[in-house]
């Protein structure tokens, strides 16, 4: 097995410089941050495919023209910003640049080319525990800021295009594992979280359970958008994972949901119906009721010597939030780990198998029928019946 390239030192000039192939490049100043970031960029590069390292190494131009792969990425995040507001897209958008603040910030971005692009996702690759349908997601981020960059006019179009060339990971031939598909949640281990809930959160899990709407839909409902002028009422939202398509989403509330949510109704027309300043409340008042110290001794409730709280319940939950706090009532419940997004499977399978798949499509909100059935789950008691009587 060859022995991987070294990060060296030449003695009479006091530059780092790195050996591949019989090829020796000089990186600039020994033991700079600068000099450290090429030597582990032309690494992985040489590491990915060394013919190709090569042939490039031969039209190699000099790497200090144009804008560099880090002002392609930080101007990228500050549309980001503006465009998607910092909310969990941004954060994914920031996550995905990682390999590329380690191995190119200081490069050409007119150079980045498919070695460079094949690059970023061994360092994705190098932990073991990253789904192949996770590395994937980060190199298509990546496929995005350079499509943006084309727009501008910040790189050309051919570093695009190359990159594009770059086949994603195709399952059972890559060495990252596959992802486990969202499966549902026993209606039992839901039952025993809700008893260690919140009042608040115990009735958004009931909610969600009989809707089927999404955490992040779930979070944002106000009075305001709450139709009631029919026996089943309509909750239109104006943001929403698709609002920016220009597709409306509504959730259909039937008399279940009506009765759970309808003491959530008298709040100002424009905060949300689920508080958590409520849910942390009712947490802290449940604490004081089962606490075994007398009053006279130890902290009264309102006299908490900390000034300045390390977290403190914003106006309104996030779907992150929310899915915390089922985690913590998942430990205190002693049951297997689970998320709000397995609720919405709960609903769209039971939907599916009551009602069919076209009527599951309308309660989820899809606008593909083939989104839906990675939703909801096939009733396998229909094949077992044809399979019983056909032998």
């Amino acid at each position: 097995m060859a022995r991987e390239p070294g990060y060296c030192r030449h003695k009479s000039t006091g530059q780092a410089y790195v050996n591949l192939g019989g090829q020796v490049i000089y990186l600039g100043d020994y033991g700079t941050e600068k000099s450290k970031q090429r030597y582990n960029a032309l690494k992985a590069e040489w590491l990915v495919n060394r013919e190709a390292f090569k042939a490039k190494a031969r039209s190699r131009r000099a790497e200090s023209v144009g804008p560099t792969m880090a002002d392609v990425c930080l101007a990228y995040l500050d549309h980001a910003e503006t465009y998607y507001g910092p909310g969990t897209e941004l954060k994914n958008l920031k996550r995905a640049v990682r390999p590329i603040s380690e191995l190119y910030s200081l490069s050409a971005a007119t150079l980045f080319c498919p070695l460079a692009f094949k690059a970023c996702r061994d360092w994705w690759l190098s932990d073991r525990k990253r789904s192949r349908q996770y590395v994937n997601k980060q190199m298509s981020y990546i496929r995005r800021i350079l499509k943006w960059a084309v727009g501008e006019g910040i790189v050309p179009s051919v570093v695009l295009e190359s990159c594009k060339c770059v086949a994603p990971l195709k399952a059972g031939r890559s060495p990252a594992p596959e992802s486990k598909p969202v499966a549902t949640v026993a209606d039992s281990v839901v039952d025993a979280t809700i008893e260690h809930c919140t009042a608040v959160v115990a009735d958004m899990i009931r909610f969600q359970r009989i809707v089927g709407c999404r955490p992040g839909e779930l979070v944002r409902i106000t009075a305001s958008m709450v139709k009631r002028s029919s026996d089943v009422w309509t909750i239109t939202l104006i943001e929403h994972k698709t609002a920016h398509h220009g597709k409306s989403r509504t959730i259909y509330v039937g008399p279940r949901a009506q009765k759970i949510l309808t003491k959530y109704l008298l709040r100002p027309a424009d905060k949300v119906c689920f508080s958590p300043i409520e849910s942390e409340q009712q947490r802290l008042a449940a604490r004081h009721a089962a606490r075994v110290t007398p009053l006279s001794c130890g902290n009264k409730p309102g006299s908490n010597r900390s000034r300045k709280p390390r977290t403190s319940p914003g106006d309104a939950f996030t779907a992150g939030t929310y899915a915390q706090s089922i985690r913590a009532a998942c430990r205190r419940a002693e049951v297997a780990k689970w998320s709000p997004n397995q609720l919405r499977h709960n609903a769209a399978t039971e939907i599916r198998k009551r009602f069919g798949l076209e009527a599951a499509q309308v309660i989820l909100g899809h606008s593909e029928i083939g989104v839906t059935q990675v939703y909801a789950e096939r009733d396998a008691s229909k094949a077992i019946e044809v399979a019983r009587m056909i032998g």
